[in-house]
C-alpha cells in the first residue's frame, strides 16, 4: 500500500469514528429517556416527547361532550380524567356520564386512556354510590351515618358547602372502606374506563384531617389503595391526588397528580422539592401528572370558574410560559402538564393553546442550576431551550 492510499484510508478510518461517535452520542441522550421509562406499564398512555405531553380533566354538569368537543380534546391528549359531576344534570348520575365519554373517546382513538374519578374523603352526590349522603337521604336512612365523619368540636357530621353541598367520609370505619372499594370499583367497570382518578389522597398537617388522627388515616388510606389496586385489576391506571408524599399510599398508586390548588404549592422551595419528586416517581416506573391553573385577576387561583372569569382566556394565554416551563424544567417520562382555570369544561378546557402543540423532542439531560442556591433554571431539549426564575417567576422558552 503505497502512502497516498495510506492517507486515504486513514482519512475514511476517522470518518467512520466520527459518525459512529456522533452516533452515540445522540443514543446516549435518548437513552437517559429510555432506561428511566423501562419500567413503564403496558396499560399506561403511550409517552411521546413529540410536543409537550398533555392530560386533560374536566366536567360539564350539565350535558355530555359534542362530537367537535371531544375530537377536539382528543386531537390533544390521550390521556383524561372525567371530573366529578359530568353530565349529572342530563343523565342524573356521573358514572353514566363518564361511560357516556369513555365510549366517546374511544371511538374515535381506541388507545386513550379515560378515568372515572371518586374521592376519597368528600361524599360528593352525583355518582350512584353517594346519591344518598344528602340530609334527606340520611333522613330516610339514618345507617349511612356511620360512614361519615363527625366533627368533634362540634359533634355533629362535618359539611362543605362550597362550591356545593358534600359531607366527609369516615376512612377510619372499616365498613366504609369495605363500601367505598367495592362503589370504586363499580364506577370503573359500569363506566367502562382505563383507571380512577382518587382525589384527596395527602394525608398531613393543613390537610383538613384532624391532626390528631393524621398516622390513623394515612395507614387506612393505604389500606383502601392497596384493596383497590388489588380488585381493580392488573390492567387498569391507579392515580393519587397530592398522593406523591403520602408514604402508605404511595407503593399502590400508579400516578401522582401535583393540584397546585393555590400559591402557597407554586412557591420556588415547594417547585424544586416536587422535580425532585418527580424524578423518583419516574425512576419508580410511575406517572406524574402536573397540574396548574391561570390565576385570576382577584384570585390567586381558580379552581372552579364560578366567578372572576371575564378574561380568563387572554390571561391564561399570557401566563401559559411560566408554568410550561415549569414542567419542562423536571419533566421526565411518563410526566404530564395540565393547564386550565378550573375544572368546568368551559374554564380553559377548550381553548387553543399553539404553545402546547409544538415539536418538543426528547431531553438532552436533567435541568441546570445557575447557582448551588440560586434560583435560575435551564434545560435543553431537542427543538426548545427552557429558562426559568422560579424567584421572579420570569421564563422563557426558545423554539428551534
Amino acid at each position: 500500500m503505497n502512502i497516498s492510499r495510506r492517507s486515504a484510508f486513514g482519512v475514511i478510518c476517522l470518518l467512520i469514528i466520527g459518525l459512529y461517535s456522533c452516533k452515540q452520542k445522540k443514543s446516549t441522550n435518548k437513552k437517559v429517556s429510555e432506561d428511566t421509562a423501562s419500567n413503564a406499564k403496558l396499560f399506561y398512555p403511550e409517552f411521546s416527547w413529540d410536543a409537550t405531553p398533555m392530560y386533560y380533566h374536566f366536567g360539564d354538569i350539565d350535558r355530555v361532550l359534542k362530537p367537535d368537543e371531544v375530537k377536539f380534546i382528543s386531537d390533544r391528549t390521550d390521556f383524561i380524567c372525567i371530573e366529578k359531576s359530568h353530565a349529572y344534570n342530563e343523565l342524573g348520575d356521573q358514572v353514566l356520564g363518564t361511560k357516556h365519554e369513555v365510549e366517546a373517546f374511544h371511538k374515535i382513538k381506541p388507545e386513550t386512556k379515560v378515568l372515572f374519578y371518586y374521592n376519597s374523603y368528600l361524599a360528593w352526590p352525583y355518582p350512584r354510590f353517594n346519591q344518598e349522603f344528602t340530609p334527606e337521604g340520611i333522613a330516610k336512612n339514618p345507617e349511612l351515618e356511620k360512614f361519615l365523619f363527625v366533627d368533634p368540636k362540634t359533634e355533629k357530621l362535618r359539611v362543605k358547602t362550597k362550591p356545593s353541598f358534600s359531607y366527609y367520609f369516615d376512612a377510619l370505619n372499616p365498613d366504609f372502606r369495605k363500601w367505598w372499594v367495592e362503589s370504586a370499583v363499580k364506577g370503573i367497570e359500569i363506566s367502562g374506563a382505563d383507571g380512577i382518578f382518587i382525589d384527596r389522597m395527602n394525608v398531613g398537617l393543613n390537610s383538613d384531617y384532624p391532626n390528631n388522627q393524621i398516622a390513623e388515616i394515612a395507614k387506612a388510606k393505604g389500606e383502601m389503595m392497596a384493596e383497590l389496586k388489588k380488585q381493580m385489576g392488573p390492567d387498569k391506571i391507579l392515580v393519587g391526588n397530592n398522593a406523591a408524599k403520602t408514604e402508605e399510599v404511595y407503593p399502590h398508586c400508579d400516578a401522582f397528580f401535583f393540584e397546585h390548588y393555590n400559591s402557597s404549592v407554586t412557591n420556588k422551595e415547594n417547585l424544586l422539592e416536587e422535580w425532585k419528586d418527580m424524578a423518583r416517581i419516574a425512576k419508580d416506573g410511575k406517572i406524574s401528572i402536573y397540574r396548574f391553573g391561570a390565576k385570576g385577576k382577584k384570585k390567586t387561583d381558580i379552581t372552579i370558574g364560578a366567578t372572576d372569569t371575564e378574561g380568563m382566556e387572554q390571561r391564561s394565554k399570557d401566563q401559559l410560559e411560566y408554568f410550561q416551563a415549569c414542567f419542562l424544567i423536571g419533566a421526565q417520562p411518563y410526566s404530564y402538564f395540565q393547564w386550565n382555570w378550573g375544572w368546568n369544561l368551559d374554564d380553559g378546557n377548550l381553548v387553543d393553546y399553539p404553545a402546547l402543540q409544538k415539536p418538543l423532542g426528547s431531553p438532552k439531560g436533567e435541568f441546570k442550576r445557575e447557582t448551588p442556591d440560586g434560583w435560575i433554571f435551564t434545560r435543553e431539549f431537542e427543538h426548545a431551550s427552557v429558562w426559568v426564575n422560579t424567584d421572579t417567576k420570569k421564563s422563557k422558552i426558545t423554539w428551534h
